[in-house]
């Protein structure tokens, strides 16, 4: 026996153990039938479940759901990112809570405990997609530090060292003093930040009485000037050509030197140049040979060489030569500035330019194909928009730094002699012999490894081929039978923020060693934001914890609340009463369920009253499902959503149910029921990949079935053909179409309010007169007996009353209970109305501006409203006469 509300917690579990039990997840190659194949975007081992990963993955179940009802073979691969950066951080964390620091272990002792965390807390994030019912192929799940695929991003490491697209070089890079490690141009975002622009003078050497001024956001770093530059053609600086300036507070004298690189109208056209911390200034140092001073410590604190204020933070030494120079009477003035400041994508530290030896891949060859394919749209980016800016990036793509300073990670299998030339090999032993190879004749030939680790994308970009074979980097392999299958994935879901970071490099990587795209599609989602659009986070306090609304509303009300309003490409402005929407649906569902379940089918009755019912909704449902599948196949998940959750709620529970329904406690015809059961069940499947629970569960009480026959694996509902339509549509009386049930639901709702209004009861029956117009009484006789039954109305002529016009037809309501007064005020405030607006209308089409100017749609809209309003007054007049 169903209970009366539907309980998620008693399901949900249940099913997903069952699903488990049978591997309905699991995917094998089958050439007899064609391959879906989804890889997810591999969540952080550091990370929990959020909002955003409940959205993306609830979109990836619906798209493997679908495909796997369709027959294909549909595989989710599931996994895990190493994340150097964050996990790093966390580990370095808990040493510190048991009094170790990071310093005073090795580097095995470091990793040792690196891995007894992921053990313990790197798998948290998968468990809890389970709760939601993500049907991940699990025995595929792939880590990006597993044994085998750490061996496989070496030896792509080697393979492009080879190539030459691999180098190593002292390069200016984006250096994040917390993580203490160069970054790519990719994970530093720039954000607007107010700060001060100090004016700062500087005395000329030999003359102190002159001075230039500078304007700078960066106080702390005079003291790694190397020149003042002014541009050659401003007559202000003509006379300084060849002198020198004096740092205030160090006393050092730099060059002043010209370039036409310095802006005469910023600032007082003077800049600071210094080469050790600054992008721009580095170059222009370069051209002029100028002295390269590097006053940072790694963490971002004041070194030896700043003289100054040495072992302060840069923002407090910041502060302090400020208060310095002003006391000094070095401060000319300072101002409001807003400027353009970096931040580390992991740690949310500004970050500084530093000139470091790193290694680099180059960029400008690799990744031609990424770019053609994608504009080309071999591969689709969905919502197009974002090819615009993926082509700007990949246009003007920068070498990637692919190096950084840490112990978690793929370690660069690169090996240093004691002269400090080196090789890259995969093993110390290979290195030697590699080595030897150089020069024959050395003898006891000591080597050692490269203490960075690689970037963690340069990973995570072999992603889509990795998961399926490790061995494809080689030369020579040609892919197992997994890869050779499963490959090229189809869609890929995730952020657009990330589309550059690992998106393009999948992209890059894919054509790089499989000649071929890694996916077909890439689904871009939006940002979970809050009802004030800001972007949900634990520090704002505005972000739910997904575990508990599962627990709360359940599984199925939290993937329909989340996809309610997800367009792609779009931000979701997430409001609880979304998935209190998605669980009112599901008890919908539910009690529709109890209430067909309790009719009892007879098969000695013998009726066709049903008929007409049953083809409307037959035509509607296919109707609906082919939108709703074309919702689905150009990735309009939200509307493909909305299309199923209307032709559930509305046309079968609101109407079909109670057109069909037969009066309490009496049987209902076999042949009703069991189409009924027969569009219940297709309702069922075509929900299935967004409430996988309660379908499964509905589906196994609609009738019994076999162990294996579940909803997850049972076929996708098939969409009538044009020909299926119009064969149905030759069964009914002509002129019934959808467009005709349409106007007679209009018409029974009027009714239904006319009721409410006067006050009936359901027991007292009210006289309607239908005007069928150009279609004819035989429609109208088709459907008299479920206007009857649903507006508790009796058809009949001549009736006098209420009038409302639905399509072609005019309806004419009876009226009881109602004062004659009241009512004739009503109609005449009514009348003045329309007459108003027919005016109006007639000055429209009077016009002959725009009557010859319009197009000729608008015109016809108008004539359309004049008739309308026309018919509208004389029934109205009509109405007045007879009261």
């Amino acid at each position: 026996m169903l209970s009366t509300k539907y309980n998620p917690s008693e399901v949900e579990g249940k099913w997903y153990q069952y699903w488990m039990e049978k591997g309905f997840f699991h995917a094998r190659p089958n050439p007899a039938k064609e391959p879906y194949t989804i890889v997810i975007p591999p969540p952080n081992v550091t990370g929990v479940l959020h909002m955003g990963h409940m959205l993306n993955n609830t979109i990836q179940d619906v798209l493997v759901r679908k495909a796997r009802m369709e027959g294909k073979e549909a595989c989710w691969v599931p996994g895990t990112d190493h994340a150097s950066i964050a996990t790093e951080a966390k580990v370095v964390a808990m040493l510190r809570e048991r009094g170790i620091k990071k310093s005073d272990l090795s580097r095995e002792d470091f990793l040792k405990y690196a891995w007894e965390w992921k053990e313990k807390y790197g798998g948290i994030i998968l468990e809890q997609l389970k709760k939601l019912g993500a049907s991940c192929d699990w025995d595929r799940t792939k880590f990006t530090m597993d044994p085998d695929y750490y061996d496989a991003v070496l030896d792509v490491f080697i393979d492009l060292h080879k190539k030459g697209y691999i180098y190593r070089g002292l390069r200016m890079v984006n250096w994040d003093p917390l993580g203490k490690t160069a970054l790519s141009d990719d994970e530093v975002i720039h954000r607007d930040v107010q700060s001060k622009l100090y004016y700062i003078k500087y005395a000329i050497e030999g003359n102190e009485s002159e001075f230039v001024t500078i304007a700078t956001v960066r106080p702390e770093t005079i003291m790694a000037d190397a020149a003042i530059c002014v541009n050659p053609n401003d007559e202000r600086y003509k006379h300084l050509k060849g002198k020198r300036a004096i740092i205030p507070l160090i006393n050092r004298a730099i060059p002043i030197i010209e370039d036409e690189y310095v802006t005469m109208d910023f600032g007082t056209g003077c800049l600071k140049v210094t080469p050790a911390h600054d992008m721009n200034d580095y170059q222009l140092g370069q051209k002029h040979n100028l002295e390269v001073i590097d006053i940072l410590n790694e963490d971002g604190t004041l070194n030896d060489k700043a003289q100054i204020f040495v072992g302060d933070d840069r923002f407090i030494a910041r502060k302090k030569i400020a208060k310095e120079l002003e006391a000094k009477e070095y401060l000319a003035k300072t101002e409001d500035y807003s400027s353009n400041v970096g931040f580390s994508e992991r740690t949310d530290a500004v970050i500084e330019p530093r000139l470091s030896l790193q290694w680099f891949l180059k960029m400008d060859t690799i990744t031609k194909p990424a770019l053609e394919h994608v504009m080309n749209d071999d591969i689709q980016l969905i919502p197009p928009k974002f090819k615009n800016t993926y082509n700007h990036w990949m246009s003007n793509v920068r070498d990637w730094c692919i190096s950084r300073q840490l112990w978690w990670g793929h370690r660069i299998p690169a090996w240093f002699d004691e002269a400090g030339d080196y090789v890259v090999a995969k093993t110390e032993q290979e290195a030697i012999e590699l080595f030897k190879r150089k020069n024959p004749n050395a003898k006891n030939i000591k080597v050692t490894q490269e203490t960075d680790v690689m970037d963690t994308w340069f990973s995570s970009w072999l992603w889509p081929t990795a998961v399926f074979d490790t061995t494809i980097f080689k030369d020579g392999n040609k892919g197992n039978e997994d890869l050779n299958y499963f490959y090229p994935t189809n869609d890929l879901v995730t952020a657009p923020e990330i589309l550059f970071f690992w998106v393009a490099r999948m992209i890059i990587a894919g054509y790089e060693y499989r000649g071929e795209k890694p996916f077909k599609n890439v689904y871009l989602t939006g940002i979970v934001r809050d009802k004030q659009g800001r972007k949900m986070s634990k520090s704002l306090g505005n972000s739910p914890d997904p575990l508990d609304l599962i627990a709360n509303f359940g599984a199925d009300a939290v993937r329909t609340g989340m996809l309610f309003s997800s367009p792609a490409g779009n931000d979701l402005l997430y409001d609880e009463k979304l998935v209190e929407q998605g669980r009112n649906f599901a008890n919908k569902i539910w009690n529709a369920f109890r209430l067909v379940k309790g009719w009892t089918a007879s098969e000695t009755i013998v009726s066709t009253e049903n008929d007409a019912a049953i083809e409307w909704f037959e035509l509607r449902l296919h109707e609906s499902l082919v939108e709703f599948n074309d919702h689905l196949n150009k990735f309009r998940i939200s509307d493909a959503l909305h299309t199923i959750y209307k032709l559930v709620w509305d046309d079968f529970c609101s109407w079909y149910l109670e057109m069909i329904k037969p009066e309490y406690g009496k049987p209902i015809d076999i042949s009703t029921y069991n189409k009924t059961i027969d569009f219940f069940e297709i309702l069922l499947k075509s929900l299935h990949p967004f409430m996988p629970f309660i379908t499964e569960e509905l589906w196994h009480e609609l009738k019994e079935r076999k162990s294996d026959d579940c909803i997850i694996v049972a076929p996708w509902p098939k969409v009538a053909t044009t020909e299926t339509k119009d064969d149905l549509l030759s069964k009914m009386p002509p002129k019934i179409k959808l467009s005709v049930f349409e106007s007679v639901k209009q018409g029974i709702t009027f009714i239904r309010q006319k009721r409410q209004e006067q006050g009936l009861k359901y027991s007292d029956t009210l006289s309607v007169s239908i005007d069928s117009g150009k279609l004819g009484d035989a429609a109208i006789e088709r459907l008299k007996f479920f206007i009857e039954k649903l507006s508790f109305s009796k058809i009949s002529t001549g009736v006098s009353g209420e009038t409302g016009f639905f399509g072609d037809m005019t309806w004419h309501v009876e009226k009881k209970n109602v004062d004659a007064a009241k009512e004739r005020e009503g109609i005449l405030k009514d009348l003045e109305y329309q007459k108003g607006f027919l005016v109006m209308v007639d000055k429209k089409l009077s016009n002959e501006k725009f009557v010859n100017s319009a197009p000729p749609q608008v015109i016809e809209n108008e004539r359309k409203k004049k008739a309308d309003a026309e018919a509208k007054i004389k029934s109205l007049e009509e109405s007045l006469s007879r009261l």
